[in-house]
């Protein structure tokens, strides 16, 4: 088989995991890195593209257990936004989404970034008065929303129900107009390119299964493939497994992991160009450039690792859906699958180093990973490089669950966790 040079794939035309798993051959790892990332999803590969183009630090391996952006990269329902309530959340979100704006001239390659707007609804009047807060909230912090009534929101989406007998009748919402979605695998496939090209290795097929610690530091990771590979410094993006990849250090988390569940209708005409949340009925609905209707649910409630459907959480994602748009009733379903997050206790992401030295972790980002894929790549990035916490990582850091010092997104995000 003729082995084509990093991303030489994309010439042929070859875009599909399964292509890429068929051409691509893992570069031989050195000897000695200057960072290791563990975890090759999409905040992993921004980090790692952030250190070589922003830092000059192309002494870097990526190291996924699968291939890359396999995991939650691929299974979320691809929103984005930072229309967050609390400043440390919104200041970081907000980062993240003016990198979204670009970031398709940045990695020239096409991650269609779409702003369509994003709705949050409102069915009571505690639901309007949160609604209030947080759009009052995000324009003290320079970022764009508005306060619509049903009427406004009927010109926006005229197929969703806003009448007044509906049992949640929708009584207005908040209108975020730069929000809207991207192509959950080109944002991954984006940042590798980006990153090959700057002289990262990316190093598939290849679990991490320990780390090598010497007088309470970090030295190198063990792995399946080549067993141990030494590093300066170690940081772990892994999503889902967070917890279990912290317990090779010897470190708990204050993190549980939970299956999100989510699922796409079959493709039909468009009919929904802007992106509607509930937090009341708990669903949350866009359509895809294929045509899909892309819905996402909420988490099983017991803590697992299984990226499969679960019926009972869907179910009640599908009779919040027909509650704003009966005339969906007859759409079938194509696919479903469950994503597996990591939750802390304040709904907030983890991004910190720990009590083992050059280690570090970016963890906990519950429902708002993708959205977060660029920001949080690149404030771990400059973490890491400069083996200081960037300032709006710091508010993340692992310290705040010793003094109390909680973000507490849950519920104020406009979508229930």
């Amino acid at each position: 088989m003729k082995k084509y040079s990093a991303f030489s794939l994309f010439k042929h035309g070859l875009n599909h995991h399964q292509d890429w798993q068929r051409v691509w051959r893992n570069p031989t790892p050195k000897k000695h890195y200057d960072i290791i990332i563990v975890g090759g999803g999409g905040h992993g590969l921004a980090t790692a593209y952030y250190l070589a183009k922003e830092f000059g630090i192309t002494n870097v391996a990526v190291i996924e257990k699968g291939y890359l952006g396999g995991g939650n990269t691929a299974r979320n329902t691809t929103i984005v936004r930072s229309n967050y309530l609390w400043d440390e959340s919104s200041h970081l979100y907000e980062h993240s989404l003016k990198l979204w704006e670009s970031l398709s001239q940045e990695l020239n390659y096409n991650v269609m970034f779409s702003q369509r707007g994003v709705l949050n609804l409102g069915h009571t009047l505690q639901d309007m008065r949160d609604i209030q807060r947080r759009v009052n909230a995000n324009r003290l912090n320079g970022i764009d929303g508005e306060i619509l009534d049903p009427q406004q929101i009927k010109e926006i989406v005229p197929y969703m129900d806003c009448s007044a007998n509906r049992r949640y009748p929708v009584l207005g919402a908040s209108w975020q107009p730069r929000g809207g979605v991207a192509r959950h695998d080109a944002v991954a496939w984006g940042f590798a390119r980006g990153a090959s090209e700057l002289g990262v290795d990316l190093i598939q097929q290849c679990q991490v299964t320990g780390f090598e610690i010497k007088n309470g530091m970090v030295t190198g990771v063990k792995t399946d493939s080549y067993g141990l590979i030494s590093a300066a410094k170690v940081g772990c993006v892994v999503a889902g497994n967070s917890g279990v990849v912290a317990s090779m250090a010897g470190l708990r988390l204050p993190i549980e992991s939970h299956p999100l569940q989510a699922f796409v209708s079959e493709p039909i005409k468009p009919i929904l160009d802007t992106v509607v949340m509930s937090n009341h009925v708990h669903g949350y609905i866009s359509q895809s450039d294929k045509g899909d209707l892309v819905i996402g649910s909420g988490i099983d409630h017991y803590n697992g690792y299984g990226q499969r459907g679960s019926y009972p959480i869907i179910e009640h994602a599908v009779a919040a859906i027909l509650e704003l748009f009966p005339n969906f009733s007859r759409v079938r379903m194509n696919r479903q699958w469950g994503g597996i997050v990591d939750t802390c206790p304040d709904a907030c992401p983890i991004i910190s180093k720990t009590p083992i030295k050059n280690l570090y972790f970016n963890c906990g980002w519950g429902t708002g990973g993708f959205k977060a894929t660029p920001g949080s790549g690149h404030v771990f990035a400059a973490s890491l490089a400069k083996d200081e916490m960037h300032e709006l990582a710091k508010p993340f850091s692992l310290d705040r669950f010793y003094h109390g010092s909680l973000i507490d997104e849950h519920g104020a995000a406009g979508v229930a966790h």
